[in-house]
């Protein structure tokens, strides 16, 4: 089956759904459906892991010293919780922009991780945790397939998990296998520097000792610095400032919370400070980030 059969289907759900222009959330898959009409500018958001899929339009993605292209038909992985820079280059009213989100459960892969061949298990060459490639006929299949089973309720119950399973399973076996299967080994630098960025996420207001994180996963500080930045595109400390920037964006459009008080929650000790860096990522600053605008 090809993207061309997939299209339509994501189509008519977008329209089911009312969502002329943007993204929305499709509860009975799980899953995430975007649609723009025209070009974007660069916007900052986090990827976690997942599997996106271009059906039409085009997308460059990455971080701060890399940068992917996506066409339609290709699909990237992302093995990693990521802060990413990414904008639309292909959209317009004819032909707009139409993805898929796939957000990937990696207990469900490394459960099925066991039973890849070993012949496939080659060490990749390039440690980036963003893979592109082709998307595989049999995905795409699986995927239609999956929204399909998840129309209906005895089938979402009983067919969809199955299916999600076998999609998650062509991941390991197809072409995004090598940027996975070097995340799911058992002590490979991937699944090391997995474990830095979960601890950094998980204590985002606190400062970073590189040497104490590099210790505790196993690296010297050289080592865990130059993986770092291999795998996520990006420094540690940098990678911790852009989480706290986003995350500080995230509450204050979700929230009436003071400026003040969410740049200390994500880690500031000046609300100066804060607004600057803010003001450098976004191009904007924090107060016109809000609807509502609270005193400070």
């Amino acid at each position: 089956m090809k993207c061309d059969d997939l299209l339509p289907h994501i189509t008519a759900l977008l329209d089911q759904a009312a969502v002329a222009e943007g993204a929305c959330h499709h509860a009975q898959s799980g899953t995430h459906l975007l649609r723009h009409h025209a070009t974007t500018d660069l916007d900052a958001t986090v990827y976690r892991p997942l599997l996106c899929l271009i059906l039409q339009g085009a997308k460059q993605v990455g971080s701060s010293t890399r940068t992917l292209k996506v066409s339609a038909g290709q699909s990237l992985i992302v093995s990693h919780t990521l802060p990413v820079i990414s904008r639309i280059t292909e959209a317009s009213q004819e032909n707009p922009y139409t993805a898929l989100v796939f957000p990937l459960d990696l207990d469900l892969l490394r459960s099925l991780a066991s039973a890849v061949p070993p012949a496939l298990k080659a060490p990749p060459s390039d440690p980036f945790s963003i893979c592109l490639c082709d998307t595989d006929p049999g995905l795409t299949d699986a995927l239609h397939r999956y929204f399909l089973q998840c129309e209906e309720e005895e089938t979402r119950q009983l067919l969809a998990p199955i299916t999600s399973r076998e999609i998650h399973a062509r991941l390991l076996i197809g072409l995004h296998a090598p940027v996975l299967q070097r995340l799911l080994w058992h002590e490979s630098t991937a699944s090391r520097i997995f474990l830095a960025t979960r601890e950094i996420q998980a204590n985002l207001s606190e400062t970073i000792a590189v040497g104490d994180l590099a210790a505790r996963i196993g690296m010297s500080n050289s080592a865990f610095f130059e993986q770092f930045k291999a795998v996520t595109g990006t420094s540690p400390l940098q990678y911790q400032k852009d989480l706290r920037l986003l995350k500080a964006r995230y509450d204050l459009r979700t929230s009436r919370t003071k400026i003040s008080e969410v740049a200390f929650s994500v880690g500031y000790e000046s609300s100066a400070q804060f607004s600057r860096e803010y003001s450098r990522k976004f191009g904007r600053a924090p107060r016109q980030d809000r609807e509502l605008e609270p005193a400070d």
